[in-house]
């Protein structure tokens, strides 16, 4: 009773700009407010688009951490009023694209503030980091990919109270690196992308306490002994030989070396310890034999994936399928022969990820020999939920059926296959089945209807398909359901989009065509619109709303995508490609997928 009252008193309180501004005339004061219930509403009005400059004084007293990283409008105001907060503890500034050095001024000397994470502010230089050296108690810092060169890194020799560090896509040379060797507290340490070499490597053993290192995108080969090491990531290295054979070994826990060249695997893993290794990413790496697997039986969490795996190295997984947990294998030349190799060596197999192989629906019977599975991934496979032999037989059987023995199974993907409305009968029975993906063109509102009858379900998207306004109307959502995905079903309207979402206001739609309201709504409740004595600036002289031009082309836009057909749409994006290639930033194949 008592969390339902007080999450209607922070729903009360954030509710409106108007609820805002009520409370805040009456001069309230937040003194007294517990810090987790104030932290709550403060991160509550930032995510409503609520919250302003002026407005952080009254949490000054009461908030240890916040964070407001991607806030692209946080500026040197903003911090003025965060440098009086008394007891923060904890500062994000991740991505905030307008914090420069004289904006972190305002938080030099702060007493009891031990984290802050300035990654991405590329305004941030060396003579920022001066600011920063006031601030003797910090524990955790993040500059990666900021503007800070190695003369600014040896500035942080004075912070010996430094745990983390993170220096990741920074110029740091080898003898910046050895001059931070004073900071003997340091367990974490992040050099992707550095200039650091072998050279400067050699120097990591005077750092007594390390457990985490980055190392990855570096022209390091080769470690000296670490024997605190717990976790490795030497991503995107050409490797020789891990660690040295001289001193204590480390007991890793973690070895991350994905996209890494390893010219002999017996020589890289020689002087690796492995009794203690649970998780191994060796996806996209230049290993063409898998012959050492065997010897790391401890591990529990494998990326296999974009590697040249294939049916002949699954026996080399099989013996260690006793204790994986999870097993990536995407974009590997697996087939369903070599899947049927581990059916019976992985008894607790929770994840495993088989996106863009070979795979076809005579896998998956294989598949219901792993009982423990959650979480199974088929995007970009053969799969198309009935088994070639029944394909011309109109009362078949869902090849999907095999997999309603997985008692546990909580997510499936099923993205850009073959599937379509008849292949999902089953899914019904699968009680747990909480994220459901499709992405399909032959998905039609009778997948809506059977999906209704999830009961357990949380995320569904159905993308790419054929669905009407007419069955968005008629869908009855399970009770559970927060996201519906239905970008690329290009039959649905907006009224058609628009009045679901007033039906279900619990569930998040996404769709094309809702970008416009949701730039409409940021709009109006963006910080820049609240009546600051700087934002006065943008009223007119009669006291009429301001006419700035991004004011004007948001209320005014529209989607002229509606008047033409997909396949009009799909012609003039591929004649207008040539024209804006020199100005549009062209998005990897993979993140493209991942929507």
């Amino acid at each position: 009773m008592e969390s339902r009252l007080v999450e209607m008193c922070l729903e009360s309180a954030a509710h409106s700009r108007g609820a805002v501004e009520a409370w805040r005339r009456q001069r309230r004061t937040l003194e007294n407010m517990p810090n987790h219930l104030a932290e709550a509403l403060l991160h509550r009005l930032l995510r409503r688009r609520l919250l302003f400059p002026s407005l952080l004084e009254v949490f000054k007293s009461c908030v240890e951490g916040i964070d407001l990283k991607g806030e692209s409008y946080v500026d040197a105001e903003w911090m003025a009023y965060i440098g009086a907060f008394d007891h923060l503890c904890s500062l994000n500034l991740s991505d905030c694209n307008k914090i420069n050095n004289s904006a972190i001024w305002a938080i030099t000397g702060m007493t009891n503030l031990k984290e802050l994470d300035l990654s991405r502010c590329s305004k941030i230089t060396d003579a920022g980091l001066r600011h920063l050296t006031t601030i003797p108690i910090l524990e955790k810092l993040w500059i990666p990919e900021t503007g800070v060169t190695a003369d600014g890194v040896i500035l942080l020799t004075s912070l010996t109270n430094l745990s983390l560090l993170d220096l990741g896509g920074l110029h740091v040379s080898d003898s910046a690196l050895c001059k931070l060797k004073v900071l003997g507290k340091l367990q974490h340490l992040d050099l992707w992308g550095s200039e650091v070499s072998n050279k400067g490597a050699s120097h990591l053993k005077w750092f007594p306490r390390l457990r985490s290192l980055n190392l990855a995108w570096t022209k390091v080969t080769m470690l000296p002994g670490l024997p605190s090491l717990a976790c490795l990531n030497m991503s995107n290295c050409t490797i020789h030989c891990i660690f040295e054979g001289e001193g204590e070994r480390a007991l890793l826990t973690k070895l991350i070396l994905s996209g890494a060249t390893i010219r002999d695997v017996s020589e890289a893993f020689l002087h690796l310890e492995t009794s203690s290794l649970c998780l191994l990413d060796l996806s996209n790496s230049s290993l063409n034999s898998y012959c050492f697997l065997p010897y790391m039986s401890a591990i529990s969490d494998l990326d296999l994936s974009g590697t040249s795996v294939g049916d002949e190295s699954v026996e080399h997984i099989a013996l260690v399928g006793q204790n994986l947990h999870h097993l990536n294998l995407s974009r590997t030349k697996l087939s369903s022969a070599g899947l049927g190799t581990l059916a019976g060596f992985v008894p607790n197999l929770e994840t495993l990820l088989l996106s863009y192989t070979a795979i076809d629906d005579s896998a998956i019977p294989f598949m219901s020999t792993m009982p423990l599975l959650k979480c199974i991934n088929l995007s970009g496979t053969n799969i198309r939920g009935i088994s070639n032999e029944a394909d011309s037989d109109p009362n078949c059987v869902s090849s999907l059926s095999e997999l309603s023995s997985l008692d546990h199974l909580e997510r499936l993907d099923l993205e850009e296959t073959r599937i379509k409305d008849s292949a999902l009968a089953p899914l019904p029975s699968f009680r747990k089945l909480s994220y459901l993906f499709l992405r399909s063109g032959s998905l039609t509102d009778t997948t809506l209807h059977q999906l209704s009858s999830i009961r357990s379900l949380i995320t569904l998207g159905i993308r790419d398909g054929v669905l009407t306004d007419s069955g968005l109307y008629v869908f009855n959502p399970p009770p559970t359901l927060k996201i519906l995905d239905l970008r690329g079903c290009w039959l649905l309207t907006e009224d058609a989009l628009l009045s679901f979402q007033q039906m279900h206001p619990q569930i998040e739609v996404k769709h094309d065509l809702l970008s416009i309201a949701l730039v409409k709504r940021l709009s109006v409740n963006s910080p820049l619109s609240q009546a600051t004595p700087r934002t006065k600036l943008y009223r007119n002289k009669k006291g009429g709303q301001s006419t700035s031009p991004l004011r004007s082309n948001i209320d005014s836009f529209l989607d002229q995508r509606l008047k033409y057909t997909r396949e009009e749409l799909f012609a003039m994006r591929s004649g207008s490609a040539s024209i804006s290639r020199d100005n549009v930033d062209h998005i990897p194949h993979e993140l493209a997928n991942d929507g």
